[in-house]
């Protein structure tokens, strides 16, 4: 049974880490992206949104779109992005930036460096809290648990 109480937090750990993992290579490649200089005409091939939550909680609706484009080499790339505008429907011409070496790694958001440092560090400051909580509380369940074993015979 007290097993549960360090299992528990330290999965809990590992996602947020996986999480930070995740944001930290996407904001790297957006950056890198909008640093490169390389933009083309790409073609938004298709819309669709994914949904989640429910029931007892709230539903959150995520727009994707899938983008064709042709590098300055002719070799053509497609790639979904998501949280697009919802202006951006099927057929339409958008400017995509990409990086010479990874260019299915590309972007159609507009350059807004602020912006994405902005949401980067406010998500790793929650996930650090996050992380924060969950190892004072294996702390205090240790505390806990120590002091009970020694009152115990």
């Amino acid at each position: 049974m007290e097993a549960l109480f360090y299992v528990v937090p330290t999965l809990m750990i590992a996602l947020a880490v996986f999480a930070l993992v995740r944001l930290v290579g996407r904001a790297q490649e957006v950056r890198s992206a909008w640093n490169s200089g390389l933009t083309a005409e790409a073609r938004c091939l298709r819309t669709y949104t994914t949904t989640s939550g429910g029931g007892e909680t709230s539903v959150s609706t995520t727009l994707h779109h899938v983008y064709e484009f042709t590098t300055r080499e002719g070799r053509a790339v497609r790639f979904e992005e998501s949280n697009g505008p919802g202006t951006t429907v099927e057929g339409d011409i958008v400017t995509v930036h990409y990086a010479a070496e990874r260019p299915e790694r590309a972007t159609a958001h507009a350059p807004a460096r602020g912006r994405l440092a902005a949401e980067s560090g406010c998500v790793l400051a929650f996930l650090g809290v996050f992380i924060a909580g969950c190892v004072a509380f294996m702390v205090a369940a240790h505390l806990m648990f120590s002091a009970v074993d020694g009152l115990l015979p």
